[in-house]
């Protein structure tokens, strides 16, 4: 099994949720976030002063999945999150040694 945890552009969370949906990827969380990599922050102007916003605002997905759901889940998400432009966000995948179902105390592929 492996996590992957996707950081995009906010206004392209339902996109890639109906997207995943599509090939049967639901269970995932979904959690503001702030941060900068190369796009390092911008500009803004308030009220006539110009201020530096460092941290800007993106949206963490985080997804458990079956080792064969990998590969087609990170196509899905850099084919919907992309928009050509600096800042897109950032792909991680790690190993995932053992999930458990609270409820039912199911293990692995069969608590995710």
């Amino acid at each position: 099994m492996k996590k992957v945890e996707a950081i995009i552009k906010p206004f392209k969370l339902d996109d890639v949720r109906e997207a995943l949906a599509d090939i049967n990827i639901t269970g995932m969380t979904v959690t503001e976030v702030k941060g900068f990599g190369r796009q390092k922050g911008h500009t803004e102007l308030y009220r006539g002063a110009e201020y530096m916003v460092d941290f800007l605002p993106k949206v963490k997905i985080e997804l458990v999945l079956a080792d064969d759901q990998v590969e087609r889940c990170i196509d899905v998400i850099i084919k919907t999150a992309q928009t050509g432009r600096i800042g897109d966000g950032k792909i991680f995948v790690f190993d995932v040694e053992r999930v458990i179902r609270i409820r039912t105390g199911e293990e692995n592929e069969d608590a995710v």
